[in-house]
Order: structure tokens, then sequence, then C-alpha cells
């Protein structure tokens, strides 16, 4: 149940209306919109909006797939022709083939996507319908593309067509020959051309010669110099072309007839398509809405709770983004604990416009559309929406503000239950404050004890310490910025408001003694009271900022030691796989040592101790030492260049000792990573290949590096490489050849200049435009001063006359 009658235009449901309607491409779906109202079945309300939410994916990733064209509306002709004899016309014709093509459209968008079967489940219900094969059949056979009945469309009517054709070409080639002659004669103009008059072709002729041509008059111009004579030749001719378009009136109502008889009784599956038709129009308004509104379908329970977050107004957002301003969202929660939340706070804070929101937002839902709101908020269900707000004083029924505002009282009293949500703005105003407040208490309390959830929205300090102190009952506060003195338009739950009437009072003006003389009426308490309420808010939300820091922080730093674990972690299994590869080289490495001195040890025996045999055995195991020494050298890890450093002093005087370096070698320049070949050695000078690069470097600057090494260092540096070439082509890119130097100072204006030009050519820009304007030339002066003084400047000139002139200048580099 809704209370009063008028709750759409109170909440600015109207409005949300008139914007669905706006969204409907043909009246069935306006008609939908109209028939739209709040739902009191729960199961009714989750269908509607699963529907709607089901339509906003396919408008979000199929919208072109989706058919929009051809919502035509025909069931008005098809409930015409329910009696014999009667037919529709060649143009509702037409329009049921294109509207049929859309059902059938609809139909197999659909059955594509039979796969889909639980996204579009609800949908697809839906057009569980007839599709009317039959029917679109005979309509192509009846209708050309321009919707006008075939020639073919019977056999009567193709030779009607036929004779009628010949007989136009007869009488337009009579008529040709007798303009030519009288206009050979004289009697006819030279540009005349045959015309139509009656449905009757005619020659036009001055009256002076109307007795030179033989025939009817049929018209004459408005001006009376002309005159249309049908010739004697060609009446017969006309009166026959009268008959046969007579004849195929009759053919083509005959067709139509026939064709009325065909589809009659399938009228009433017709009738069903139609009005799907219309569903699927308003569902697509639904789901356009929702998607510019931003809104979503919430979790829904079957129970009676609040619990939004950013909740927004829609229409209010939508006119203050016209305004390129930003809406506050709205935190809402209602439960069995905190069943009403009385906001105060100053005037034009916002309590009225949270308490529309709250109604409105409700409303929606419980009518099937989607809400804007975070993802996270829970919304209930609700039998009954109750509201009284704004001024509803009724001369003929002899009602003032308050009577009116106490006869609603009344109903929400009598009628509200553990199923409702009220809505009262200004509970207890209109009257005299003192028993005014102490009614508004009274309907307060009965409210709680009947189990109504609500908003209450109030300036009375009554209501406020009664809220503070009656459970169920929770005081909320619209925040108010002391400092610029204007409203926040923020709720804070668990405060109550103060009106700021004392400040509000200064920022309008109003004489200071008058301001301190109500202070002193007021009384001590009362401004100290105001006092204390503000000074708690203040402190409210200063704390509530400090605390929002503070998660802020620790959010972060749980990121922080989260990522530190996982990286300790890496590199725990890292160090183990090192160990463990280390290890396993090591063992590697003493079997093969071991094996080659037994293999030394035995060759030596066996050839008792031959001087040659043993000098050989001896070389192959030094070289065997020189191989494992070179190797270990080429695999030691390079952490930082600290210890790079210390590993190159330890290791290179033994490699350069056991091994000089030689022709081919690899090296690399002590404490840097650019390696080259050694191309030539003489003594301690040795020359080195870097690249296209030679250079000579002494013997103790190098260290010997191993292929493998060589290897993945090249690799780096061709992917450091395509990383730069990346770099460079976005911001070639993202550059823009212009730049706006008007207004800046010349100092400022040269330094943008120098940075612009440097970066053109950087990136290899050919032509770059600056704009300096004319003004007295002193900026365009400098600019082109310094332009001569860059090498890379090509040429500089004005900028052509139609695309500014001299205010500027185009360079070429």
């Amino acid at each position: 149940m809704i209370y009063p009658a008028s709750f759409e235009e109170k909440i600015g449901f109207v409005t949300l209306r008139e914007q669905l309607q706006e969204r409907c491409l043909c009246p069935i779906g306006k008609e939908e919109v109209d028939a739209m109202s709040f739902l009191v079945d729960y199961d009714s309300m989750m269908k509607r909006l699963t529907e709607t939410s089901e339509m906003m994916v396919i408008l979000s990733e199929e919208a072109d797939q989706w058919p929009v064209n051809y919502y035509i509306d025909v069931r008005h002709w098809l409930g015409r022709i329910r009696v014999e004899g009667t037919f529709p016309t060649e143009n509702e014709l037409f329009d049921l083939q294109r509207s049929l093509q859309t059902i059938d459209e609809i139909i197999r968008f659909f059955r594509a996507r039979q796969d889909r079967e639980t996204r579009y489940h609800h949908l697809k219900e839906l057009v569980n319908i007839e599709h009317f094969p039959a029917i679109l059949k005979e309509l192509d056979r009846l209708l050309t593309i321009n919707g006008v009945l075939k020639d073919n469309a019977s056999t009567e009517l193709a030779r009607i067509r036929h004779e009628l054709f010949q007989v136009q070409n007869s009488i337009s080639r009579k008529l040709t020959t007798i303009l030519r002659q009288a206009q050979d004669e004289g009697f006819v103009d030279k540009e005349a051309s045959p015309t139509m008059r009656d449905g009757r072709l005619v020659i036009p002729v001055s009256p002076a010669f109307k007795r030179k041509v033989r025939g009817i008059v049929h018209d004459e111009s408005a001006t009376g110099k002309t005159i249309f004579i049908e010739p004697a030749e060609v009446v017969e001719a006309n009166n026959r072309i009268r008959e046969l378009q007579s004849e195929e009136r009759r053919e083509k109502i005959r067709i139509l007839t026939v064709f009325a008889n065909f589809i009659r009784p399938q009228l009433v599956a017709l009738q069903t398509a139609y009005q799907i038709l219309g569903i699927f129009d308003f569902l697509r308004a639904k789901a356009l809405l929702a998607l510019h509104q931003q809104a979503i379908v919430p979790h829904v329970e079957a129970a009676c709770i609040v619990e939004w977050h950013l909740a927004v107004h829609p229409l209010l957002s939508e006119m203050l983004q016209k305004q390129h301003r930003q809406i506050v969202p709205l935190d809402m929660k209602l439960d069995e604990k905190q069943r009403i939340i009385l906001i105060s706070g100053p005037n034009a804070g916002g309590k009225s416009v949270c308490l529309k929101t709250v109604g409105l937002l409700q409303y929606m839902l419980q009518c099937g559309l989607p809400v804007p709101v975070h993802e996270s908020s829970r919304f209930g269900f609700f039998n009954h929406l109750f509201l009284d707000i704004g001024d509803e004083q009724s001369i003929e029924d002899d009602l003032s503000t308050y009577s009116s505002h106490l006869k609603h009282m009344n109903y929400f009293l009598r009628k509200g239950d553990g199923q409702t949500l009220v809505l009262i703005d200004e509970l207890g105003a209109g009257t005299e404050p003192q028993i005014g407040g102490a009614i508004a208490e009274a309907v307060l309390h009965r409210l709680v004890k009947n189990g109504v959830l609500g908003v209450v929205t109030t300036h009375y300090t009554n209501l406020k310490q009664f809220a503070d102190t009656t459970e169920g009952l929770v005081n909320g506060a619209m925040l108010f910025d002391r400092q610029h003195l204007q409203p926040l338009y923020q709720l804070q739950i668990g405060f109550p408001g103060s009106s700021f009437a004392l400040e509000i009072s200064h920022k309008i003006g109003l004489p200071e003694d008058v301001i301190q003389e109500a202070k002193g009426k007021a009384g001590t308490a009362t401004v100290d009271l105001e006092r204390y309420v503000q000074a708690i808010l203040r402190d409210k939300r200063y704390w509530e900022n400090k605390r929002q820091k503070i998660h802020q922080q620790e959010k972060r730093l749980e990121e922080l030691v989260a990522r530190h674990e996982v990286a300790q972690d890496e590199l725990k299994a890292q160090r183990k796989d090192f160990i463990a590869k280390a290890k396993q080289e090591a063992t590697q490495l003493l079997s093969d040592t071991n094996a080659m001195i037994e293999n030394t040890i035995r060759r030596i025996k066996e050839s008792a101790a031959d001087k040659e045999i043993t000098r050989e055995a001896r070389k192959e195991l030094e070289s065997f030492r020189q191989k494992v020494v070179t190797e270990e050298a080429g695999r030691a890890p390079v952490v930082n260049k600290s210890h790079s450093k210390s590993v190159t002093q330890h290791k290179k005087p033994s490699v350069a000792k056991e091994k000089p370096l030689q022709i081919g070698d690899w090296v690399r320049l002590t404490g840097h990573a650019s390696s080259g070949e050694i191309i030539d050695v003489q003594g301690d000078n040795i020359t080195i290949a870097f690249g296209n690069l030679k250079s000579t470097v002494k013997k103790d600057r190098l260290e010997r590096i191993s292929k493998s090494q060589v290897k993945e260092w090249t690799k780096s540096s061709l992917n450091a490489g395509t990383t730069a070439d990346e770099t460079m082509r976005q911001r070639k890119l993202n550059f823009r050849p212009d730049i706006d130097v008007r207004g800046m100072r010349g100092e400022e204006a040269l330094i943008a200049v120098q940075y612009f030009v440097d970066d053109a050519l950087m990136l290899g820009i050919e032509r770059i435009r600056i704009l300096h304007g004319t003004g007295n030339g002193i900026l365009r002066q400098l600019i082109r001063q310094y332009l001569s003084t860059i090498h890379g400047v090509k040429h500089f000139a004005d900028e052509h006359v139609q695309f500014g002139g001299a205010g500027i200048t185009v360079v070429e580099l």
C-alpha cells in the first residue's frame, strides 16, 4: 500500500516515468511504463528486477546485436479485422511485416544463444511465443520492399496493371504528338508539357487559342492565363484508365480481404506477440535508464531492512552533473535495533533530500527498477510505504497545514506495522512548539511500538533527547561546515544535529544586537546545548577522519608486510636452490677431479714413471685444473657492485697468473658491465673491440668473462633497447606538435619553447607550431631569436593567414 495518492509526485517518481517513456520505441512500451506499479509480491518484484538485469547485460555487451527498428503497434487494426469482410490497408500490411520481422529477430537472438541458458533465462521465458513464419512468407509474397502490393500478388492484378501501363503509354504518345503539333502552330508554349488534372492527362493552352485544340476543358490556372484541355483523341483512353484504376482498387481490396481471412485465426496469438514486443521495449527502456544512472540490481532480502552504501538520488545527481557538481552519496541503515532514524540539522542541509532518497530508491526497487547504490548494499521488502512531506493545506476540506499533518499521522498510527516504511518530514511542525513537540514525541513513541521502520526529520530538541533514550530510535545529523558556514550534505548516524541558526543569522547579516537579544531570550542552557552538540559533531568528524587515515595506513602496512613475507619466502627458496645446486656441482667436480687424479697416477705407475708420459699426464691434469678454475670464475654470481669488485679482486690474479689473456678472449672493464673481445695483445697493452669501437686498455684493468655471460648481457641489452624503443614510440604518439605560450612572461615562454623544441628534435618530429599571439610582438621576437640559434631548426615562418598568420610561428626541423 502506498500513501498518500500523490506519493509519486512528492518523491519525483513521475519524472522517472517520463524518462522511461522517452526511451521507449513504441506505444506498447509506453503503456507498460504507465502500468508499472509498486509490487507487494516478492517473487514478482525479483522477476522484474532479474529481467531488467539481463537486458542490461545485453545492452552492455551485445547492444549492436539487439534489434531496435520497427517497434510498431498494429493492435488497433488487428482488433478491427476481427469482423468478417474487413481488411487492412497496404500501409498497415507493411507495418505488420516490419514489426513481425522485429519479433522474429528477437526470437532468433535468444535461440542463437542456447549456450547462455542461465545468463538470459528469464528473458528467454518471455519469448516462448510463435514467430509466424507463414504470415511473414505471405507478406513477402504480397509486398514490395517499399510496402506496395506487388504486380504478381494475383493474376488479375498483374493483368490490370499491364493493361493500365499500355493505355498510359498510348495516351502519353498521343499527347506528345498533339502537344508538339500545337507548339509548332504556336497555340502552346514551347516549354509546356502534359500534366494531370482530376486524374486525367491534359495539356496547358493559352485561353486565346482554346478553340484551336479540340477537347474538354478541365481546369484553369489561378491567374487565368492557362487552361488545361484534354484532347478529344485521348478522352476514351483516359476513360479506360479510370475504369482500370477502379478495377485495380477492387482487386487490391479482394487481396487484402483474403489476407485478413488468412490471419484471422491467429489474431489472439498476434496480439500476445505484440504485447511481448511492448514488454521488451519497456525492459530496454529500463535497462537504458539504469545504465545512464549507473544503477544496479542489489542484493534483496524478503525482510524489512535497509542497509545502503553510497546511495544516490538519481534525479538530483543528474541535475548536479549538468551544473558540474558532485552529489554526496548517502549511507543508511534500518533494522530491528535501529528502526527509526531521527535526522536533525540546519535548514537546506539535505534532510528532506535524504528522506526523498530513501522513499524514491525503495519505491524504484519495488517497481522493478535498478537503483544507484554500491554493490555491497542490502535492500529489504516492504508491504507499505507511507510519506508525509510538504504543505497540504486545503481550503475545500478546511484543513490547515498542521491539520493535514495530523491527518497523515492518524493514518500512519492506524495502518503502520512491521512491514511498513514511514517517511515524515518536519514531524510536529506547523503549530505551537511546546504542544507540537509533545504530540510529535507521542506519535514517534507509538510508531516505534507498532514496529514500523522509517526516517523522520525534525528541529525539536525534545525529540532529539527522546531518540537518545528510546530503544529503536537513533539520532542522525546532517553535517555543517562551521568555518565556511555551509552544509556538507553528509548524514552522520549516532548524534543529533544542530540547526546552526545563530551562525546562519551571522552569515545572512542579521544585526548583532538582534542576535545577542535572541541568545538571551533562548537562555544559556539552550545556547550551551547547541554549542555542545556542535562540539561533539566536530570532535566525531575529527576522530572519524583520524580513524580513516589510521585504517588506510594499517592497510598499507599489511600490504607491505605481505609483500615482504612473499619476497622473504622467495629468497629462502632461491637460497635453498642455490645451495642444492652448489652441492651437486661440488660433488660432481670432486668426483671428476678424483677420477682425473686416479687416472693420472695409474698412467704414471703403468709407464714406470716414464718422463715423457709423466709430463703428458701432468700437462693434462694442469689443463683440467685450468678449465675448472675458468668455469668457476664464469659461474661466480654478481650480487652488487661491491660484491662484484671483491670477487674480481680475489679471482682475477689467479686467472691472470694461471692463464694469460690472449686474442679471442672476452673481457670487461673492472667495475663496468661493458664487454668486448680481445683483438690484439702487446705486453700489458690490450686492444679490445667494444662493438664497432676499439680501445686499448692496461691488462690490470680487465677481467675475463665466460661466453655464457656475454650472451646473457647481450640479451639484456637487446631487451633494454626494445623497452627504450617502445618508450620512444609511445612518446612520439602522444606528442602534440603545437604549444600555446600566450599569456606567459618572456622568460617563462622561452623555457617552455626550449623544452618543446628539444622534445621535437629528439622524437624526430618534422614540423611544429608555436602559438604566441600578435600583441606587441615581443614574445614573437624572443622566440624567433632563440630558434635562429638552434642547429636543428631548418626554417621558421608565419603561419598561413587563414590559420593564424603572424600570431603563430611554424617551425620545420
